[in-house]
């Protein structure tokens, strides 16, 4: 008697994800000049730009962040880090009350804290009654590429009518990464 071949499991496809209706509704309610850029599913901000062939200075990076027992959306270039103590203090002085802890949830506290479900995170921090808080050097630019809630499109706009929208408080938060280049032998 042969053996039965075993049944080779198809792997899950993530469907592309839609642009979030809720994000088009908010943009055309306030009447902010926008372009929404469709591109293949990214993950991270230095994907989206590499995917968009745009400088990491130009990407705005969304981090769901936890002070003590609050959350906060906060902005960044995707060519820097959050400096926790930095931010800390920031929050402390707009709060007048002394911070503890500040630390980014986890992906499904994230998820049940905003009510995501296969979306990912927005940069529109009113979309999920979060407060803003962006990098100051971000307020300088332009434009920028906003995360827009799906892992398939982005929110290019100019950086004054996202910290207008948003309310966003500009503070210094953010450290410049260091890339080390590698020579090839």
């Amino acid at each position: 008697m042969k053996k039965q071949p075993k049944k080779v499991k198809k792997a899950k496809i993530k469907k592309n994800i839609k642009l979030p209706a809720k994000l088009i509704k908010y943009l055309e309610k306030h009447g902010v000049n926008h372009k929404i850029l469709e591109h293949k599913t990214v993950y991270t901000a230095y994907d989206a730009a590499n995917t968009l062939k745009k400088k990491l200075d130009e990407i705005a990076k969304s981090l769901l962040v936890k002070a003590d027992k609050d959350y906060y959306l906060v902005i960044l270039p995707a060519d820097h880090n959050l400096d926790f103590d930095k931010l800390k203090k920031f929050i402390s002085k707009l709060k007048n009350k002394d911070v503890k802890v500040v630390a980014i949830p986890g992906e499904k506290i994230m998820e049940g804290a905003l009510k995501l479900k296969k979306e990912a995170l927005s940069a529109f921090g009113r979309l999920h009654n979060l407060e803003v808080i962006m990098e100051k050097k971000m307020g300088n630019a332009k434009k920028a590429v906003f995360a827009s809630g799906s892992y398939n499109h982005s929110v290019e706009m100019a950086v004054k009518d996202f910290i207008n929208l948003e309310n966003a408080a500009l503070a210094s938060i953010g450290v410049k990464k260091k890339v080390a280049l590698i020579k090839k032998k």
